[in-house]
């Protein structure tokens, strides 16, 4: 079975003297639980693997139980360690206050009992980590799955993970374009919208989030201000509750909405987005043309590169902490900025043989950046770079 690399993160921390909660939050379908079963195959100490999926939100004792049973565990086995993980922690009510409350009781009574908690929902493990357990816990994002993922678990080619993208579940469907849409429509979009936003925060027009979401996959890639959207959506709003709405899909891993590079933090802030997914196969669903189509056309093709590099960045700056902006100055216009710390990388991204572009040569006389990237058949072509580990670009 194929191994993501964070699977080796993990089993390194559980063995550290250090004992910190492991949290591990990312999108639906990115192998959180798949993750945890692997780690229980390869720990030489006792455990308890359970999930509340199926409990209801206000069994407020159901934590403490499933904690009182792997101490009994412990206990029984006489192991100086025992591991507690817990799958969809996020369904239950107040679950973080009950988790430092258990915590708290084992570091008190020097209890070494090492916790795993999952979670399907960023939104509500977000909330709950910042209310009640500062400082006594590690995050570990799991992303969408990168081309090179893909292709070791799938044999995925980077034509089929531009247009397919990075969801495991619906790799064996790709061969019937009709039921992979459906999946991806049934278990990842509408289960998302449905579990991770509508029922965990208040949303007043869901309609119009559904709607929103759906326009930022047809425009993606372009540059659209939340004005032009407005005249796009069958849903009356404004541009407050679209930035909102934005910002939701954006912590669920589904959209989000690129500022504009000036130097000026005030000048980016109140810029026109440039909408980008973070997993190509939720633009492929809306698309008019399958997959054979978007091969054979280059020009099709070659937005589709830009979006999958741009879903590669994107998935990448959540867990390596830069910035992503685009660029555009009158005629002149770069895809993606990265920006850590006070250094500037701009990236152009081309199909063809190309071996100039303009808007990197005047973004270079601008702002003097530390890296100018061409990404094209005569420099680096977008099948390579979708194989790098960016942060590397940053190193000297």
């Amino acid at each position: 079975m194929f191994e993501r690399k964070y699977l080796s993160v993990l089993e390194e921390r559980i063995k550290e003297k250090k004992n910190l909660i492991q949290v591990i939050t990312g999108p639906r379908q990115s192998g959180k639980t798949t993750l945890a079963s692997q780690l229980t195959e390869k720990i030489t100490i006792g455990f308890n693997f359970v999930s509340a999926d199926a409990i209801p939100s206000s069994s407020l004792g159901w934590i403490e139980q499933q904690w009182e049973v792997a101490r009994i565990k412990m206990k029984s086995s006489d192991s100086k360690s025992f591991l507690l993980i817990i799958d969809e922690i996020q369904k239950i009510h107040n679950w973080s206050e009950q988790v430092k409350k258990e915590w708290d009781k084992d570091r008190k009574n020097k209890i070494d009992l090492k916790i795993i908690l999952l979670g399907s929902s960023t939104l509500l493990i977000d909330k709950g980590l910042s209310e009640s357990l500062t400082g006594r816990f590690e995050l570990i994002k799991l992303p969408h799955w990168s081309l090179s993922e893909m292709y070791e678990a799938f044999g995925f080619a980077p034509e089929q993970f531009v247009y397919f993208g990075g969801y495991p579940g619906a790799a064996d469907f790709i061969n019937d374009e009709k039921r992979w849409s459906d999946y991806i429509h049934n278990s990842i979009i509408d289960t998302t919208i449905s579990k991770d936003i509508l029922q965990l925060t208040t949303i007043q027009k869901p309609a119009l989030l559904k709607n929103l979401f759906e326009l930022a996959c047809i425009y993606n890639g372009q540059i659209l201000s939340y004005t032009k959207i407005l005249g796009q959506l069958t849903d009356a709003g404004n541009t407050t509750t679209l930035t909102h709405y934005q910002d939701l899909l954006n912590q669920v891993w589904f959209i989000s909405g690129l500022q504009k590079f000036s130097g000026s933090k005030i000048k980016t802030k109140s810029s026109s987005p440039k909408w980008l997914a973070y997993n190509t196969s939720l633009l492929s669903v809306y698309a008019k043309e399958n997959f054979i189509e978007t091969t054979k056309d280059p020009e099709i093709l070659g937005r589709r590169v830009e979006q999958a590099v741009g879903s590669h960045l994107l998935n990448l700056s959540r867990l390596q902490n830069f910035r992503i902006n685009y660029w555009r100055d009158g005629n002149f216009e770069v895809d993606f900025i990265l920006q850590k710390n006070k250094k500037v990388i701009a990236i152009e991204v081309k199909t063809g043989r190309i071996k100039f572009h303009t808007g990197l040569e005047e973004f270079r006389k601008k702002y003097k950046p530390f890296k100018t990237i061409l990404i094209s058949d005569d420099a680096l072509s977008w099948k390579e770079f979708l194989k790098l580990n960016v942060i590397e670009l940053f190193d000297e």
